[in-house]
């Protein structure tokens, strides 16, 4: 064994007597006679190079914090050999011996930041960050235990600091333009530092590392630096401080533009703008930004005019509800602030005055389209310039009356156009009356009403007979004007159309945003409050006794066993024991306990108070029931139910709660019973809008598909199932920690109705499948009793009160919003709209709309339409993901099964039929047969049913498809 371990060689090493210790106690002592004298770059690397104690490394800081703030002296900023050696040595040598002490001495700290806050510093910190990430990542040895998740830590509470100051832009830019030799180099510096902050390479970095230190140390709390809205919020507050205190010149503007950019490249567009905009708005500088706006290219302009209206759009007018009624519309200041901010930035502006006019006619903003206030502040900023004005009305003319315009296009887009229409008319009236005559006699506002009144669809032609009425109410005598008769709520939006040319916005004051701003309350919906369960009380042993006899006179009780009692009289019975009774500690007996809310503003403020748990869980369970019953008394719930909305939506279960989305759900569902029209509006308009996640989105959606259900009548057990019942024998059930852990997940509700109304449509094929294969018909029977207990079985018909408000409210608000989210630049195949989460259940919802609207719906031909191009418009999707396919299908049977007019679907959507069903069979062919009880069987179920059904049509009406299909 000895063989094994063969010494090689040796070497004695004779340590110096005269060594002195790294670290000194005395950080006050003079300096020895080793020591370096730190008077030059030079000096402070070689100082930082010679293992330097805690005097010398203070002295090395201090010198280089205050020749950094000297106008001649030496800086970090300036590239050179001495500054990259100088910075490599504090990150990778200073930083891991010293920080841990630097970082509780505010002075030396402030010195190290304020040496590193240049691109230089930065860079050093990202290049170290790189390798201990990768080091992180790999898997060690067995026996080795290097780990620098603390070296880690330390960059990052570094990159933190130096990250938190507030005037950071404004402090790099000055320090460049200080130290840098030439303009040149002073725009290549600022270069490197845009490509550092603003690129998203810092955000990646720091997400990177946090995502390793997840793992190795669980209970430290990320930094901002890693989350990519306060990232987004911080770039672009910065970015407003340095507009606003540099010079306007040409290498100031150059610089901010660079950095402006720059900036479109994060990913955090709308955070960027909101946050850069309420900062310029706060302090009086909208003409400081419109400066630097118009010294970029023409395409950049347009991109940060986008942006700014659609904060405009969701800052002030997102919560805005429109009320089409007969009556007039009143102006409003934040209306005309936003119209004097938009009108700073494209004054003397000609390719962002056609930009704007561009917007409104083609519809190039979601969040523009989605509020008429944000349109009329749009439309005040053009009128200012008559030439655009007239643009603006002419191409909204030719475009609205477009047939392939009004066959195609969202019914969401074409009402947004119509109103824009109506408002321009009114200031082109106003301005120059003769012009408008002549757009109202034009061929193409003659052509484009009858292409409107020509349409298919009822909503596409009420638009066109509304818009004909307001233009031929200003242009012609009464004698002359068009009047078409209306009933019901057509009428009271005709009027409102008439109102809308009379809507007059003229600028205003800019400081009614900022007031609007200041007051407007934020609430972080993902802030996980304290929380607060009832005490646990534990038991106490009784104490014994002092006295062991009693002394002196006693009571007896005397016991009778006398017959004479009443038998009649029934004892009461044992009260229920309250858990908080068992303990002898009075203080710990809590008897104001919370009671349920009576009123809707107690139940606002308990589902708030997620700090007291008993408090929330009473407001939570008892929310749906309240709603319900205060629904029809007074108008208690209709002040408040926007706000009632709102909190309900964005409710976490922070605590935990039991039952808590089934809760929530059925709450939700109370609130949009309430005002069923308004709310489905508000739900639909919200969950294209805001910061929610996927699980408050899909509540959403399901709020609207159940709450359609039950209006139309159909409230079935599917619906009135959301809460499970509890099991009889509480024997039988695990506790409560291993059940949720043991029993299977909840079906989702949407999942639930539609597996439900799938069965009770395909049962039906199924059964007549095998009835065809089980002989003549002549050889059946069937008895007077199965048909009876049919017969008992069978709802009672009752008003569809759906149907009425389906189409404008449920129906064409989401499917609108979809097309213009799908269609936007930023979407896309990635966007969550089109995501495998939310897809399913907002196809399960348009389908569930259709069949619970029911067949003899008016506008069901026009739902039909947007319906069938949105489902062809997925088919990509579906094909890589089983719940988008099963939705899919789920939503073809939906449109066959509640269209019974098949003679019209094979006239007016024959080739769509035709696609429907080849695809289908390609689907259905593609699947394996032999799957049972999984994904495959549920969607070659549902293929075949939607099969079968366009085969039937097929085969009735094959020859009138023929004759549509000859230039397919």
């Amino acid at each position: 064994m000895d063989d094994f371990l063969t010494p090689i060689s040796t070497t004695k090493v004779k340590r110096e007597q005269s060594s002195q210790p790294l670290t000194s106690d005395d950080h006050g002592s003079t300096p020895k006679a080793t020591e370096i004298v730190i008077d030059s770059p030079e000096s402070v690397l070689k100082a930082l190079k010679e293992q330097p104690d805690p005097g010398t490394v203070r002295e090395a800081l201090k010198y280089l914090a205050k020749e950094t703030d000297e106008k001649d002296g030496y800086s970090l900023v300036k590239p050179g050999p001495v500054s990259a050696n100088i910075a490599y040595q504090l990150i990778n040598t200073t930083v891991p011996d010293y920080w841990q002490t630097i970082r509780e001495i505010k002075s030396q700290a402030n010195h190290l930041i304020r040496c590193l806050s240049n691109p230089c510093g930065i860079g050093a910190i990202i290049a170290r960050l790189r390798p201990l990430i990768a080091d992180c990542r790999q898997k060690k040895p067995v026996g080795q235990t290097r780990d620098p998740s603390s070296h880690i830590q330390d960059l990052l509470e570094i990159l933190e600091r130096i990250f938190q100051n507030a005037q950071l832009f404004p402090m790099v830019w000055s320090d460049i333009c200080t130290h840098a030799k030439d303009s040149i180099q002073g725009i290549m510096m600022w270069k490197e530092f845009v490509g550092q902050v603003a690129s998203g390479r810092v955000l990646a970095l720091a997400a990177e590392a946090e995502d390793v230190l997840k793992n190795k140390v669980p209970s430290r709390k990320a930094t901002w630096l890693s989350d990519g809205n306060e990232y987004g919020v911080w770039l672009g507050r910065n970015i407003s401080k340095l507009m606003r205190t540099t010079e306007k010149n040409d290498n100031s503007a150059t610089a901010v533009v660079e950095i402006c950019t720059k900036a479109f490249s994060l990913g955090y567009t709308d955070r960027v703008v909101s946050s850069m905009l309420l900062d310029i708005l706060n302090s009086d500088s909208a003409e400081t930004l419109a400066y630097y706006i118009n010294q970029m290219k023409v395409f950049e302009q347009r991109k940060y005019l986008n942006a700014i209206i659609t904060f405009l759009a969701k800052q002030y007018f997102n919560l805005a509800v429109e009320s089409k009624e007969d009556a007039p519309i009143a102006s409003a200041s934040t209306v005309s602030g936003a119209a004097t901010l938009v009108t700073t930035f494209v004054k003397d502006n000609e390719p962002l005055k056609e930009g704007l006019v561009s917007l409104l006619t083609k519809s190039g903003i979601p969040a523009l389209n989605d509020s008429l206030l944000a349109r009329r502040a749009v439309i005040a900023a053009v009128a200012q310039d008559e030439d655009h004005l007239h643009t603006l009305l002419e191409n909204g003319l030719k475009l609205f009356g477009d047939s392939f315009y009004i066959k195609h296009a969202p019914i969401l887009q074409q009402e947004s156009l119509a109103q824009t229409i109506a408002i321009t008319c009114g200031y082109v009236q106003r301005s120059q009356p003769m012009f408008l005559t002549m757009m109202g006699k034009s061929s193409y506002h003659i052509s484009g009403t009858s292409n409107r009144i020509g349409a298919s669809s009822p909503r596409a032609r009420f638009l066109g007979m509304a818009v004909a009425m307001a233009i031929s109410r200003m242009v012609e005598t009464p004698e002359l004007q068009l009047k078409f008769d209306f009933e019901g709520p057509e009428a009271a939006e005709a009027k409102w159309y008439q109102h809308l040319t009379a809507v007059n916005d003229k600028l205003g004051d800019i400081n009614a945003l900022k007031k609007q701003s200041e007051g407007a309350s934020t609430i972080n919906l993902n802030m996980r409050p304290k929380i607060q369960k009832p005490k646990e009380t534990a038991p106490k042993t009784a104490k014994t006794p002092a006295i062991t006899e009693i002394q002196g006179p006693r009571i007896v009780e005397i016991f009778d066993d006398s017959t004479d009692e009443d038998e009649d009289l029934v004892p009461y019975e044992k009260p229920d024991s309250d858990p908080e009774d068992e303990t002898d500690d009075p203080t710990e007996i809590n008897r104001n306990k919370p009671s349920a809310p009576v009123y809707i503003r107690d139940l606002i403020v308990g589902l708030r108070d997620q700090e007291n748990y008993e408090r929330h869980q009473l407001a939570l369970s008892t929310a749906a029931a309240l709603i319900r019953r205060k629904t029809n008394f007074g108008t208690e719930v209709t002040d408040h139910i926007e706000e009632l909305a709102t909190v309900l939506v964005g409710l976490n279960d922070n605590l935990e709660l039991e039952k808590f989305a089934e809760q929530r759900q059925q709450a939700l569902i109370a609130v949009l019973l309430a005002k069923p029209a308004e709310m489905a509006q508000w739900f639909s308009r919200t969950l294209f809008s805001g910061d929610y996640s996927l699980t408050q989105r899909t509540a959403m959606l399901t709020t609207l598909g159940l709450g359609a259900r039950e209006l139309a009548g159909l409230k079935d057990t599917a619906t009135e199932d959301l809460i499970p019942p509890s099991p009889s024998f509480p024997s039988k059930q695990l506790p409560s920690h291993l059940h949720k852990l043991y029993a299977p997940e909840s079906a989702d509700p949407l999942n639930k109705i539609t597996s439900g109304v799938t069965k009770s449509l395909l049962s039906p094929l199924a059964a007549q499948a095998a009835d065809s294969l089980t002989g003549p018909n002549i050889l059946k029977v069937r008895t007077f009793s199965s048909r009876m207990e049919v017969e008992k079985k069978r709802s009672k018909p009752i008003p569809n009160a759906l149907a009425q408000i389906v189409a404008d409210n449920f129906f064409f608000p989401l499917t609108g919003r979809w097309w213009l989210q799908a269609r936007s630049d930023k979407s896309g195949s990635s966007s969550i709209y089109t995501s495998t989460h939310l897809l399913p259940p907002f196809l399960q919802t348009l389908a569930l709309l259709i069949q619970a609207s029911g067949p003899s719906t008016l506008s069901l031909p026009q739902m039909t339409r947007e319906m069938w191009d949105l489902l062809l418009s997925v088919r990509g999707l579906a094909l890589n993901d089983k719940r988008i396919l099963s939705a899919l299908l789920f939503a073809f049977l939906m449109l066959l099964e509640t269209n019974e007019d098949k003679e019209r679907i094979a006239t007016d959507h024959g080739r769509e039929l035709m696609e429907t069903l080849e695809w289908t069979k390609m689907v259905f062919d593609g699947l394996p047969a032999g799957a049972e009880g999984g994904a495959e069987e549920r969607v070659r179920v549902l293929a075949a049913g939607v099969v079968v059904r366009a085969q039937e049509v097929v085969e009735k009406y094959q020859r009138r498809l023929v004759g549509n299909m000859m230039d397919y």
